[in-house]
């Protein structure tokens, strides 16, 4: 199975991304916490480089939070710094207004300087599905952005005043137009930031089971026994098919399911 997802919109929203860049101060880019490093977008890193970066680790409530810890350093610099982030959670929103306007702090205090109020853009980015119309949602305070627990969602972007002086631009989620490397692609698929309609579930869930044996061993077994091939899951979990066969796909899709809602554990792939 070779994966790749890379639908007309997302080809017009790095355009768009391209040209509000021009009105921008600081880019805030959205990862996952469960492939912070898989979620970084070679089209979008070409696009944003001159730009100051936040980087908000997102869904850190269901990743391992020491190996990303172990990942941080790469994401601060003299241009960026980062922040570990559950954009479900309320309340934590001024956290990120004030990393971005810490990050535009030079602009700001020129327009003081001049005794003028400054306004600071900002332009959310990353992979769908990670959260990033849930954040504007919070940033705003306001549901004015579509949102979903699923690829694609966003199809455009708009502009939305938050705080005293910041407006924030939300965008689709984008990939890139050829995935090369499928390991990335698989984290990305796991995570749901590929649109499950054109996925073997099959495949996925049995290198999904294969990759989590190497790297948390003591989850996979906790949740599914020392047997934990799709057969002995569905022989387990009762899964039959109408014509009385193992359900192999209901059983490749619920270990998916498995992952995504940390049924397994709190797991970070990268």
């Amino acid at each position: 199975m070779k994966i790749n997802w890379f639908p007309g919109h997302m080809n017009k929203a790095l355009k768009d991304i391209s040209e509000q860049l021009k009105k921008v101060d600081v880019v805030t880019y959205m990862l996952d916490a469960r492939i912070p490093v898989s979620s970084l977008n070679p089209s979008l890193n070409k696009l944003t480089e001159n730009k100051p970066i936040l980087f908000v680790i997102n869904k850190i409530d269901m990743a391992d939070e020491k190996k990303v810890k172990a990942l941080l350093s790469q994401f601060r610099s003299k241009t960026s710094d980062y922040i570990l982030f559950n954009s479900t959670m309320s309340g934590k929103s001024e956290l990120i207004v004030n990393k971005i306007k810490a990050l535009a702090s030079e602009k700001i205090a020129r327009y003081k300087a001049k005794g003028v109020k400054p306004t600071i853009r900002t332009m959310v980015v990353g992979i769908p599905n990670c959260g990033k119309s849930t954040l504007v949602n919070n940033l705003s305070k306001k549901a004015k952005v579509i949102t979903g627990n699923k690829a694609g969602i966003t199809k455009h972007g708009l502009w939305i005043p938050i705080g005293d002086c910041v407006e924030v631009y939300d965008t689709p989620g984008t990939l890139y137009p050829n995935i090369e490397n499928q390991e990335v692609a698989k984290k990305l698929a796991y995570v749901g930031s590929v649109r499950d309609e054109i996925l073997d579930f099959v495949e996925l869930s049995t290198e999904l089971l294969s990759l989590l044996d190497k790297l948390y061993p003591e989850f996979v077994r906790q949740r599914y026994g020392n047997n934990f091939s799709l057969e002995e899951i569905a022989k387990n979990r009762k899964y039959i098919t109408n014509g009385g066969e193992l359900d192999i796909e209901r059983t490749a899709r619920s270990v998916i399911d498995d992952f995504r809602k940390t049924r397994i554990g709190k797991i970070t792939l990268d």
